[in-house]
This record gives structure tokens, C-alpha cells and sequence, in this order.
């Protein structure tokens, strides 16, 4: 736990609480830590962009050692021993893709601890010894109500609700530009995981939920700047073969 608070735990908080003094310097004392949570989201975001396109072109890989794992399963279903040695193959010959994947997880789970101790003690007072000392003098005070409605170290099912939604609204756009069929695993998950998040996340902070609707938006800006490019390259190249064809029918006559 001393590793995790130096290494990961209270960077982001200083973060956080910088991104917070900002905003009561330019809202002259007004800060709200809503919107700070949503800058520092976007931040974290962007820092987090290569994990996330090296992701993406990984995912033919990961598909690959799926289907490679189903094989085996199916052709050694009977012969335990086999399946065992098969499956420590493929791990051993697809180390960076595991790796990566785990590391992803990980991580991921780390940043749910992380926000978890920030909203239910951190901003309350906890950890104010863990502000950097050339960190500016921050506020006595933080304002922990985003929009003067949703208290954030405290659960909040609206933006539970908001949080399930956009879930599956992702889900079903990362399913409509995958480039695999969508099998019966990816459909089940298009309505298990907003219920599962749901549930999950029911007595969470607001203040995570918060996070994770900013990151899940951000996700489906990135998901959308993709579907447009395949649009764009499947028009343009629509309208090079029809071209392509009138220069022909052209020649011919």
C-alpha cells in the first residue's frame, strides 16, 4: 500500500487538487470539484491515449488467441493434460499481448482504488499530508457538491442510471465497428455489463461515477472519430471504383 499511495495514489490526488485550485482561481473562490474530477479525467484520458490505441491494434491478437484457446478446448476436451499444454503455448507465445493485458487490468483496478480513497476520505481531510509542499496553498475547503446537487462522496443513483446507459450505448457502438461478428459472448455482454456496472457501482461515490461517465464519453468521441473515418475511407473508396468504372465504360465506347 506505501508503493501504491507514492507511486500512483498521490500523483493523481495532487493532480486533482491542482486541477482545483485552478478553478477557484478563475471562478474567484467558486470552484466546483465536479467539473475538476471531469478536467482530470480528460487528463488522465489523454496520458492514458498510447495504452489505449496500442490496445485497439491488439485486438485482432487478442481475437486470434481467443479463437486458438476455443481449438484447443474443443479438440482436447477429453484429454486434460493435452488441453493443460496446449493452452501454456499459446500464453508463452503471445507474452507481450498478455502482458499488456494484464497490465491493463491492473492498473484499471488501481485507479478504482485510487478514486475510492479520494471521494470517501481523501478530500475530507485524510490526506491532505500527502500535498506536495511546492504545491500551492490550497483552499481550507473543498466544495464537494457538483452542480449544487449531487454530493460526491456519497452514492447517487441518477448518475448511476446516466453511467448504465452510456455503457450500453458504448457497447453497442464498439460492437457495430468491430471488425469480427459479433458472437453471442459480445451480445450477452451488451446488456450484462450496464446491469453489472449498475449494481457494482450502486454504492459507489458519486465522485466515481462521475470519472467513469467522463472516460466512457471520451471512449464514445473516440469510438465516433473512428466510425467516421471508416465511412469516409469506405465512401472514398466507393466513389474511386465508380470512377474507375465510368473511365472504363467510357474507353469501351
Amino acid at each position: 500500500m506505501g508503493i501504491f499511495t507514492t507511486l500512483v495514489y498521490q500523483p493523481f490526488f495532487n493532480l486533482l487538487v491542482g486541477i482545483y485550485w485552478l478553478l477557484d482561481i478563475v471562478t474567484n473562490g467558486n470552484a466546483d470539484m465536479g467539473i475538476a474530477v471531469i478536467l482530470f479525467t480528460v487528463v488522465f484520458r489523454i496520458l492514458w491515449l498510447p495504452i489505449t490505441f496500442s490496445s485497439g491494434r491488439s485486438a485482432k491478437e487478442r481475437h486470434d488467441i481467443s479463437e486458438k484457446i476455443k481449438k484447443i478446448k474443443k479438440e482436447y476436451a477429453k484429454e486434460p493434460l493435452k488441453e493443460e499444454a496446449g493452452m501454456k503455448k499459446i500464453m508463452r507465445g503471445n507474452r507481450r499481448i498478455v502482458a499488456m493485458s494484464t497490465f491493463n487490468i491492473v492498473f484499471q483496478l488501481m485507479v478504482m482504488l485510487m478514486l475510492y480513497r479520494i471521494f470517501t476520505t481523501g478530500l475530507d481531510g485524510a490526506d491532505f499530508h500527502l500535498i506536495y509542499e511546492w504545491m500551492p496553498e490550497m483552499p481550507k475547503h473543498f466544495n464537494l457538491t457538483f452542480l449544487g446537487k449531487f454530493d460526491l462522496t456519497r452514492p447517487n443513483w441518477t448518475l448511476n442510471i446516466i453511467q448504465s446507459v452510456i455503457i450500453l450505448i458504448v457497447e453497442g457502438l464498439s460492437g457495430a465497428l468491430s471488425p469480427f461478428p459479433t458472437g453471442r459472448t459480445e451480445l450477452m455482454a451488451l446488456f450484462v455489463l450496464p446491469i453489472g456496472a449498475f449494481t457494482f457501482f450502486a454504492y459507489m461515490p458519486a465522485g466515481k461515477k462521475l470519472f467513469v461517465i467522463t472516460t466512457l464519453l471520451f471512449t464514445m468521441m473516440i469510438q465516433l472519430v473512428k466510425g467516421a473515418r471508416i465511412l469516409y475511407y469506405e465512401f472514398k473508396g466507393k466513389a474511386k471504383k465508380l470512377a474507375y468504372g465510368l473511365i472504363i465504360n467510357k474507353d469501351k465506347k
